[in-house]
């Protein structure tokens, strides 16, 4: 029996139903916040109701309580995912990601699996939340990350970020070089590096608003600065991680 000779690929046609879907700007974001461990802001996600909210989040299924169960799932994927690559450890991520889908399994309506998703945020936004902490041991440095983490998309100088905690410029160098083992400017570069790989990654946007976004000086300077810490340029990031592994019938991305 040779199964794959009977495979056709899904013909999409004007008389089906197609879904709109919305740019995943907000999820990416509940991703990262987790992941960061901004619990205020994970918070808010669940009292407004986001995860519910079903408009241009893709129909999987015609039953709104299956649907909303395969919308659960691909949640927890994103979220271990996130938190792994925030530092959490693969077994506790995806420990913590089984536990929950068992708990979402036995659920019977859309109320319950609400709750089980909003408890699964919390449980990851503040395992992450403490180990962040765990990275530094004064109070100072523990809320410069936290300041990082929040104003990532804003350009950051050491001046600011000393007057946002109260310290002098050079105390906060200082302490932060002995507690991080890397120099403030050096830990800024990296969190705008690994938040440009998740905006290619995960949305559509083009070079220039991602330079924008990161508040970069011009889109070749984003460019340049990534090559330079990844390896390769963003085009052959994104066309690896992007094309190859969400969506594979994308057209290619224009070239730089």
């Amino acid at each position: 029996m040779e199964p794959m000779n009977n495979w056709e690929p899904v013909a999409v046609d004007g008389k089906q139903e197609i879904t709109s879907h919305r740019e995943p700007g907000e999820e990416f974001m509940f991703y990262r916040s987790v992941a960061a461990g901004l619990i205020d802001a994970v918070q808010d996600n669940c009292s407004r109701g986001a995860f519910e909210n079903m408009e241009g989040a893709g129909k999987l299924s015609d039953n709104p309580v299956t649907n909303l169960r395969y919308h659960f799932v691909v949640t927890a994927a994103m979220i271990t995912r996130f938190c792994m690559e925030g530092g959490m450890a693969m077994e506790e991520a995806f420990g913590l990601s089984d536990e929950y889908i068992r708990r979402m399994d036995c659920c019977t309506n859309i109320a319950e699996i609400v709750y089980v998703h909003d408890q699964m945020a919390l449980d990851f936004v503040c395992r992450m939340r403490r180990l962040k902490k765990n990275i530094a041991s004064s109070k100072q440095v523990a809320e410069a990350i936290d300041y990082i983490y929040v104003h990532i998309m804003d350009r950051i100088t050491v001046n600011d970020l000393a007057e946002a905690v109260c310290v002098s410029p050079t105390h906060l160098s200082r302490i932060f070089k002995q507690e991080t083992g890397i120099s403030v400017s050096e830990y800024i570069r990296q969190r705008k590096i690994d938040m440009a790989k998740n905006l290619l990654r995960f949305s559509s946007y083009d070079f220039a608003d991602i330079a924008a976004m990161l508040s970069y000086s011009s889109q070749s300077h984003f460019i340049q600065h990534f090559h330079s810490r990844v390896g390769m340029t963003p085009k052959a990031y994104r066309d690896q991680n992007y094309l190859n592994n969400w969506n594979v019938n994308r057209e290619p991305f224009p070239a730089e």
